[in-house]
């Protein structure tokens, strides 16, 4: 056995906070090694919120195409070249990624190796580099951002069927037929309306009572109803029991549901109920870090694992897998181990955006969490069809939604399912950064006509204003 290279610190993964956290040590004077299996840039650039939301703008082209009449505008029949979405999406993912493994790559103290690492004790991990060498290093400190991967769900016949998850949908040559979609959360939704825009028959299975299962039932019921204007097959309280796929390549899965039992047959079935932690692959046990039963790691309020001075960001140690939440931990670690802070992740109430169309921005607790806590609320509430600017531009669909703390007059928290709902979320998240009463809103005096300014009429309704 070989003497254990020595690092001050050891990064495994290059996602959200890999990435900026080795340059950041490297920086800092500090020897660091970043470990990444296949690509830098983590799920975010790879597989996630660029090549994703580069598809969805496809989608959105598509999707006004078509309702071009209704401006006045007459076009003619819409059709889909997916192989040239796919290579904008490509074209727009190696310009991130290269551009991350430039600057790390450029970096002095930072190397950069790719491979499979795993813990062979408390600081010490082996690599099987991609060129199939085995080395071994030392570090003082390290650092886990190995991220999550699709799940599978335990369903009778699955593993006998070609599966889609997250990464391979996009990469088809061709629409699907018939997309059946296993799943109502944030990546069956945005999937199952792209591809229903590209011209597919979609059906989502979902086994709970209502999507997006985190939302309030009015926010639900509201993106459910928008799905199905849309023409999309949305099935709730149903069940997949078992699959098969035919001689002739299409997919057939048996669903029960409150209407009893039925077949659905697709020519494409993604999978995408939920996503599990790539801590299996790491040998944790040698290292003697925690997880929980999901195999999420444990950290405290700073970061840290159940061994002194190795720390877990990003999707692998649970709670909201979202990049600016992994970004968010970069954060944290930089501000305490190199600016001697005590930044901390307790009391995080992180804002996301789900990108269906329109958009669904978050931030804060829901009504549903509010009254839950026994707090003493006002809901404040308005439909898209009072904002002028939605009027304007024909987008209509959807509503904003604040909780408003009765005794302080501080918002709590807010949906707004509306076009650009994560814009106009980010203008009632600064006003919650700031402590600001609700007030500051309703008499603020922004651009006309804005988005923006739906703020003003949203809390006048609810002081029965006008």
């Amino acid at each position: 056995m070989t003497t254990p290279e020595q690092f001050d610190a050891i990064i495994i993964g290059s996602g959200q906070a890999g990435t900026p956290l080795s340059t950041t040590l490297a920086g800092a004077g500090m020897r660091t090694l970043l470990v990444e299996r296949k690509h830098v840039g983590g799920t975010c650039v790879n597989e996630g919120c660029t090549p994703t939301k580069t598809m969805v703008a496809s989608g959105r082209v598509a999707y006004l195409a078509r309702r071009g009449a209704e401006y006045g505008v007459h076009t003619g029949p819409v059709s889909i070249d997916l192989l040239k979405v796919r290579q904008r999406k490509r074209d727009i993912v190696d310009s991130f990624r290269n551009g991350n493994q430039s600057r790390i790559e450029k970096a002095p103290n930072l190397e950069l190796i790719f491979g499979n690492g795993r813990f062979t004790g408390r600081n010490t991990i082996e690599v099987r580099a991609v060129d199939g060498n085995l080395r071994s290093f030392a570090g003082k400190r390290f650092f886990i951002n190995a991220g999550t991967r699709a799940s599978r769900p335990k369903i009778d016949g699955l593993e006998d069927v070609p599966l889609l998850d997250n990464a391979s949908i996009m990469e088809l040559d061709a629409v699907p037929n018939h997309l059946l979609v296993l799943g109502g959360g944030y990546i069956g939704l945005e999937f199952g309306q792209l591809f229903r825009r590209f011209g597919s028959r979609v059906t989502i299975i979902q086994s709970g009572a209502q999507l997006l299962t985190q939302e309030d039932p009015d926010v639900a019921e509201a993106v459910v109803t928008i799905f199905r204007q849309d023409g999309v097959e949305v099935l709730l309280n149903t069940h997949a029991t078992h699959v098969k796929r035919d001689a002739d390549g299409s997919i057939q899965m048996e669903v029960t549901g409150s209407a009893g039992s039925t077949t659905l047959s697709g020519s494409h079935l993604l999978v995408a109920t939920g996503r599990v932690p790539n801590s299996d692959t790491l040998n944790l046990a040698a290292a003697d870090i925690r997880t929980d039963e999901q195999g999420f790691i444990k950290v405290n309020d700073h970061l840290e694992t159940t061994t002194s001075g190795i720390y877990a960001l990003g999707d692998i140690k649970g709670g909201p897998a979202f990049t600016h939440i992994s970004y968010d931990d970069f954060r944290i670690i930089r501000s305490n181990l190199l600016e001697k802070k005590n930044a901390s992740i307790k009391g995080l109430r992180g804002p996301y955006t789900v990108f269906i169309d329109p958009q669904l921005g978050r931030i804060g607790l829901t009504e549903t969490e509010a009254r839950a806590q026994g707090r003493n609320i006002r809901v404040a509430k308005l439909p898209m069809t009072s904002v002028a600017r939605a009027l304007e531009v024909d987008e209509t669909r959807g509503f904003l939604k604040a909780i408003v703390d009765s005794d302080t007059g501080q918002i709590l928290g807010a949906t707004v399912l509306g076009i650009e709902g994560g814009e106009v979320m980010a203008v009632l998240e600064m006003a919650m950064i700031g402590r600001l009463a609700y007030t500051v809103l309703r008499d603020g005096v922004f651009a006309h006509p804005t988005l923006a300014e739906s703020l003003n009429s949203l809390f006048m309704a609810m002081d029965g204003g006008s």
